[in-house]
């Protein structure tokens, strides 16, 4: 029994075995046929196969064998995605849109400044639709990074018209070279505008018009003087139309040269007028700019500048004729017609030289600015040192707005501004120019108190900074951020500054930097270092960055209180030791722990200066927040900037010098009356 047992198990395990062993077998291919591939031993439980599926694949006694298993990779392939997306995902007939739709939101992107959604409508959306850019697009985006300065992008998407083989047209070329005239860093913008103009030369392009003004305009802001007079040679050699636009272009060159801008300036006026060409508003505005921000240069250059001017002005005479001093004889009608030129070349010579030295030796105000110029009383150039005594070299404010009549340009607030800049800093001054203003009814906004107040400031009559705010509610204005920073100039102490701050706070302004910037540097200039403490921690508490002035203006203080320090160490007795070390010593434990906050401790001050900087070109590369006010609003976005009159204003409450000076009380002319 129990044998047939043991026989009747034996056989079913030689079954199963068998039967495994034909699982296991598998055919394989050759040449010559099939054949059956050795079998190997059957694996132990629980044990893994040691010879792996590849190196039967690559086996030189295996062939033909079938494909190895082997894993997917985890992370699939980008591009592989991309293209089965681009496959899968095709956009419907009515998803895309026309060219002039396309344009269409670029267009309203520009308009508000969302530069980067403007990018992305190319760049992503044109994509996602599969509609292919044409130049319009290009150029739209072209010119919306040009008037930002964003040079860069500028010229990376003109590279890509390129690629995409399509026509660059004038107006592409003129937006380029606008992007390098407004671009912040000028040695590259006069690199690639170099670059620019030997592009069109290799092509053949010739210039228009408009991409000779914009390339003057480009050189110009760059500081090449020299290359942008050539060019508006080149214009004359080409024959092309010079208008009022060459020339302001030329202007904004001149300001551009803080050192001579001042005497090209007048080269570029007195040619203007010799080419009988009008200027504008505009004109009087540059003008006024390069009298307060350039100076004269040499001065023995200067006065053969001036001569030169005097001369061609005596020589085409403002356009008249130059009369004859006395009626020719009749032995002078009868020679021969080379006498005639020699003797009406010397009769011109004589009549220069007198009219000349007339010129020179004329009796008041100088006056540089008429077609007829002269120097008046003035003794020597120099005298002339700040922008004041500039303008008095164009015959003073009276005489510009006398030659603007002339010319039929009407001043606007823009021009009272710049004036305000350039006039004597004095109370009889400005009470003139608001005179000025009452009198050729001009509407004033917010900007030209702005600058009155910071005028005011700058020669430390704060208490007249602040009664300008009483001028701003009488011209029913409201004070901006520039006001709130232009008034704390004036906060010598920390109880103004707070009176400042809680202004600001009842009017719902918040405070930035720049406004706290300010308030330091009056601090600092006090010695006042419970004043400065505070700001820092202001600083800290709001979370506020600090910027490149800030950062200078501690460095300044810095090493005025260490030459102090040593100073009281050089001399123990000296009065005062122990209250300014005590101070000192608190100050900067307390600065110590604010730069360590701010992650600014053991930095020198020009890598302080590199963390804290920023990149011009950075706000361009994000999407625009949310809840920006021209998207929050699109009511706003085109209203224009309230303006209101300021005629209402009575010029006669404002005190002039004399009453300062005799000490009148300050509550007396605190409040500016209505006129009635």
């Amino acid at each position: 029994m129990s044998s047939i047992i043991l026989n009747t198990l034996r056989r079913q395990c030689v079954s199963q075995f068998r039967t495994r062993l034909l699982q296991q077998s598998f055919l394989t291919t050759t040449s010559r046929g099939f054949h059956i591939a050795p079998i190997a031993c059957a694996p132990k439980p629980h044990q893994k196969d040691e010879f792996s599926h590849l190196e039967a694949a690559h086996s030189p006694d295996q062939f033909g064998t079938l494909s190895p298993q082997v894993d997917e990779p985890e992370t699939p392939d980008e591009g592989d995605l991309k293209e089965e997306d681009f496959l899968q995902n095709i956009p419907a007939p009515g998803q895309k849109l026309s060219v002039r739709q396309y344009a269409d939101l670029i267009k309203d992107h520009l308009k508000n400044n969302r530069i980067r959604e403007a990018l992305d409508v190319v760049e992503v959306r044109m994509k996602q639709d599969r509609v292919k850019p044409v130049n319009y697009h290009f150029n739209l985006l072209i010119g919306g990074c040009a008037r930002v300065g964003y040079s860069k992008k500028a010229f990376q998407l003109y590279n890509k018209m390129k690629q995409h083989d399509l026509k660059v047209t004038g107006g592409t070329y003129t937006s380029l070279f606008n992007a390098c005239a407004v671009s912040p860093f000028l040695g590259d913008g006069l690199k690639r505008a170099n670059q620019l103009r030997e592009i069109m030369l290799e092509k053949g392009y010739e210039p228009n018009e408009s991409n000779y003004n914009a390339m003057i305009k480009a050189y110009g802001r760059c500081g090449e003087l020299k290359t942008a007079f050539q060019l508006v040679d080149e214009m004359v050699a080409r024959r092309l139309s010079i208008g009022t636009d060459t020339f302001n272009f030329l202007l904004q060159a001149c300001i551009s040269d803080r050192e001579y801008g001042f005497r090209h300036a007048l080269l570029v006026w007195h040619r203007m007028q010799r080419m009988r060409i009008s200027p504008d508003r505009y004109s009087f505005n540059l003008l006024l700019r390069c009298v307060r921000d350039c100076q004269l240069g040499d001065l023995e250059t200067t006065q053969q500048v001036i001569e030169q001017i005097l001369s061609e002005s005596i020589g085409g005479n403002g356009g008249k004729q130059v009369p004859a001093i006395e009626e020719p004889s009749i032995e002078a009608v009868e020679r021969s017609e080379e006498d005639n030129a020699e003797q009406q070349q010397k009769l011109a010579t004589i009549v220069t030289n007198r009219e000349l030295t007339e010129r020179l030796n004329h009796e008041g105000v100088p006056d540089l600015l008429s077609p007829q110029p002269h120097l008046g009383s003035l003794v020597r150039l120099g005298e002339v040192r700040k922008p004041e005594d500039r303008l008095l070299l164009l015959g003073g404010s009276s005489n510009v707005f006398a030659e603007m009549r002339r010319c039929g340009a009407e001043p606007d607030i823009r021009t009272i501004t710049e004036l305000l800049d350039v006039i004597p800093s004095t109370y009889a001054a400005e009470k003139q120019l608001l005179g000025t203003i009452k009198q050729l009814k001009l509407r004033c906004d917010i900007d030209f108190f702005n600058i009155l107040i910071k005028k005011r400031s700058m020669r430390f009559d704060y208490e007249g900074a602040k009664d300008v705010l009483y001028m701003i509610e009488a011209a029913n204005l409201e004070p901006d951020i520039v006001t709130y920073g232009v008034l704390a100039l004036g906060c010598q102490t920390q109880e103004e500054a707070r009176s400042l701050l809680k202004m600001m706070h009842e009017a719902d302004v918040r405070m930035n930097i720049q406004i706290l910037g300010a308030m330091l540097r009056q601090g600092c200039a006090k010695q006042n270092f419970r004043y400065v403490t505070e700001i820092l921690q202001i600083v800290r508490r709001e979370r506020l960055k600090p910027n490149e002035p800030f950062l200078r203006h501690l460095e300044e203080f810095g090493r005025v209180c260490e030459k102090r320090d040593r100073e009281y160490d050089a001399k123990p007795r000296k009065r005062g030791k122990d209250e300014f070390k005590q101070e000192y010593n608190r100050y900067r434990m307390q600065l110590d722990a604010w730069r360590e906050h701010m992650g600014l401790q053991g930095l020198a001050l020009d890598q302080a200066l590199g963390i804290v900087r920023e990149h011009p070109w950075e706000q361009f590369k994000e999407p625009q927040a949310e809840g920006y006010e021209a998207v929050k609003n699109p009511k706003l976005r085109h209203k224009r900037k309230k303006q209101h009159s300021i005629r209402r204003v009575d010029v006669e409450a404002i005190e002039d010098d004399d009453d300062r000076g005799q000490g009148k009380e300050h509550d007396q002319t605190k409040e500016v009356k209505l006129a009635h």
